[in-house]
C-alpha cells in the first residue's frame, strides 16, 4: 500500500507539473512556435521578450500596481485577521464571509460589479481605481494566512507584554508581528502572484496606457504564436519559485514547529 500511495503520489505531481516543463522547453526551441520537444536550443525568445518596449512596460506597470495594491492588502488583511481572531465582534461569521467573499464570486461577476461601481466615481481606467480593484480581490488571502498564524499564537504572551507597562502598538510591535511575520509575509506572497496575474477584472478596468503584463499577453496570443510567451511564462515560473517556495517553507515550519 505504501508503494502504491507513492506512485499515486507521483502521478499527480507529474500531472500537475507537465504542463509546466512543456512550457520552460518551448521557450528554448528554435523553431517559430512552440514545439516539444523543441528543435535545436536558442535564448532569442527571452531577447525578444525583453527586446521589445511594449512587454518590458506592461511588465513594469504589472509589478508596479501588484506592490502597492500588497502592501495595501496587506496592512488590511493583517489588522481584519487580528480582529477576527482577537475580539468578539458583533456579527463576527457575517464579517468574516464579507472579507473572503472575493474569492468566492465568479471573476466576470465581480469584475462588472467593480466596473459599474469604480465608474459612479469616476475610477474606471485609472491606476488608483486598479489599485482598489486588486486590493479587494487579493485581501481574503492575506486575511486567511495571518488567522492561521494567529491561530498558533499563545496570548499569553500579549498579556505579559501589557502587564509590565507595553502599550497596545508597543506589544504589537515588539511581540505579536515578530511571532506572525511568516503569515504576513505569506500571504503578501500569495497575495502579489495573484495580483500580478489577474486578467478579467483588469481587462474591464484598464484603460490604454495602462496594459499589464497578462492584458499583453491576451493580446499577443491571439494574432502571434512564437514562443516569445514561453518565455514570459519562464521567466515568471523562476521568479514565482525563487520567491514563493523560501516563504510558505518558512510559513509551514513555523507553524509545525
Amino acid at each position: 500500500m505504501r508503494i502504491l500511495l507513492r506512485l499515486l503520489n507521483a502521478a499527480i505531481l507529474l500531472y500537475l507539473l507537465a504542463p509546466i516543463f512543456v512550457v520552460m522547453a518551448t521557450a528554448f526551441g528554435a523553431s517559430a512556435y512552440p514545439l516539444f520537444p523543441p528543435e535545436g536550443l536558442t535564448l532569442k525568445w527571452f531577447h525578444q521578450f525583453w527586446s521589445t518596449p511594449e512587454l518590458r512596460d506592461a511588465l513594469r506597470i504589472s509589478a508596479t500596481l501588484s506592490a502597492t495594491s500588497t502592501a495595501f492588502a496587506t496592512i488590511i488583511g493583517t489588522f481584519s485577521a487580528l480582529a477576527l481572531v482577537r475580539y468578539r465582534l458583533p456579527g463576527k461569521t457575517a464579517i468574516s464571509a464579507v472579507l473572503l467573499s472575493p474569492i468566492l464570486f465568479p471573476a466576470v461577476v465581480l469584475a462588472l460589479a467593480l466596473l459599474i461601481a469604480l465608474q459612479r466615481v469616476g475610477l474606471t481606467q485609472t491606476f488608483t481605481g486598479l489599485v482598489a480593484a486588486h486590493t479587494l480581490l487579493i485581501t481574503p488571502f492575506v486575511v486567511r494566512l495571518v488567522m492561521a498564524s494567529l491561530a498558533e499564537f499563545d496570548p499569553s504572551l500579549e498579556e505579559a507584554a501589557q502587564n509590565l507597562g507595553a502599550g497596545w502598538w508597543r506589544t504589537f510591535f515588539r511581540i505579536t508581528l515578530p511571532l506572525i511575520r511568516p503569515g504576513i509575509l505569506a500571504g503578501a506572497v500569495f497575495a502579489f502572484i495573484m495580483s500580478f496575474d489577474e486578467l478579467v477584472v483588469t481587462l474591464l478596468l484598464a484603460g490604454p496606457e495602462l496594459q499589464t503584463l497578462p492584458i499583453r499577453i491576451f493580446n499577443y496570443v491571439q494574432y502571434s504564436s512564437d514562443p516569445t510567451i514561453s518565455a514570459i511564462s519562464t521567466c515568471l515560473i523562476a521568479a514565482w519559485l525563487a520567491i514563493g517556495i523560501p516563504v510558505y517553507t518558512r510559513f509551514l515550519s513555523v507553524r509545525h514547529s
